[in-house]
């Protein structure tokens, strides 16, 4: 809808943000149409350029035209984000560093913290050390006000799990920046705790798995950026709906939510997902991925092309 603004020329009225909903559309059309400073918390998973199949997105465009696309979503992003809004971008390893820049030199959003997503099931490459990590960036618009829930996520200090310290502080601590072992090796050398966070793909033969997207996001991994980074009753927004699994957690953990999705066959499953998802109902998953060695080899797809061998 337009309208005549005071100096006689047309401007896009945007609307009410429409909730509890997975809508149909291009994301910049649709993050075109939310009001300024109308959302709390966005995480987005968008296409990494790498040549994955999807049914109705062509992932590899032209480098300069998959930034100027990102820049301009992102901006979108900024935008509709509260004053005190976290964003949380998931990206691979071959755009992470343009796009950490777009965001903080070019659109003004302030880093709070460069997490890394260690999962399994990766690529087993051959030619170069096999894949098995994401990056997770967390930004801010102001430098001090902003949610960081940070209780919902303390874990039990060495002082208080190895040397039962009485000096130790009783609320845990916050996760550290780490390097870390692969879970395989010595157990000590590893915490699922700190700032590389280990979360297995939901692979092929996953309760979790939804069956109708290969790039699906565990739950207990979006379930920390929620807590973290909103309150409950607050606005969660994926302007890539893909699997919904950022909406269904957001349901889940009694968030208000929105979505935007470019495939219609995507948009009715999202809805048959959401429609079968509570308030309150348990996350999906398993909160430490060294408990699920167990589970089944698989052949899923996988997110990267196949040049990744």
């Amino acid at each position: 809808m337009t309208t005549l603004n005071r100096h006689g020329s047309r401007t896009r009225q945007r609307s009410e943000v429409p909730l509890d909903r997975i809508i149909l559309g291009d994301c910049l059309e649709k993050l075109g149409e939310l009001p300024d400073g109308s959302i709390d918390l966005v995480f987005a998973d968008p296409p990494f350029n790498i040549g994955y199949d999807y049914d109705v997105y062509n992932d590899k465009q032209e480098v300069s035209k998959y930034l100027d696309w990102s820049r301009r979503w992102m901006t979108e992003v900024s935008r509709v984000l509260k004053p005190n809004g976290t964003f949380w971008l998931a990206i691979g390893d071959e755009y992470a560093a343009d796009l950490k820049v777009i965001a903080q030199r070019e659109i003004g959003l302030i880093p709070r913290s460069w997490v890394i997503w260690y999962y399994t099931f990766g690529v087993n490459c051959t030619k170069k050390f096999s894949r098995s990590h994401a990056h997770l960036f967390h930004f801010v618009k102001h430098s001090t006000d902003f949610t960081f829930n940070d209780e919902s996520i303390r874990v039990p200090s060495a002082r208080q799990l190895v040397y039962n310290d009485r000096r130790a502080n009783p609320r845990g601590r916050l996760p550290d920046d780490t390097w870390i072992l692969r879970p395989q090796e010595p157990e000590a050398g590893f915490n699922p705790t700190d700032d590389t966070w280990y979360f297995s793909r939901v692979c092929g033969t996953f309760k979790e798995r939804a069956g109708f997207h290969g790039c699906q996001m565990p739950e207990q991994l979006l379930g920390r950026v929620i807590n973290v980074s909103s309150n409950p009753g607050e606005i969660v927004l994926d302007p890539f709906g893909g699997s919904g699994s950022t909406l269904i957690t957001a349901k889940k953990l009694d968030r208000r939510f929105l979505g935007f999705e470019l495939s219609p066959e995507y948009v009715t499953r999202i809805e048959q997902r959401l429609a079968a998802t509570r308030v309150g109902q348990k996350l999906d998953g398993i909160e430490d991925a060294r408990d699920g060695g167990k589970a089944k080899k698989t052949t899923a797809r996988r997110r990267l092309s196949s040049s990744e061998s």
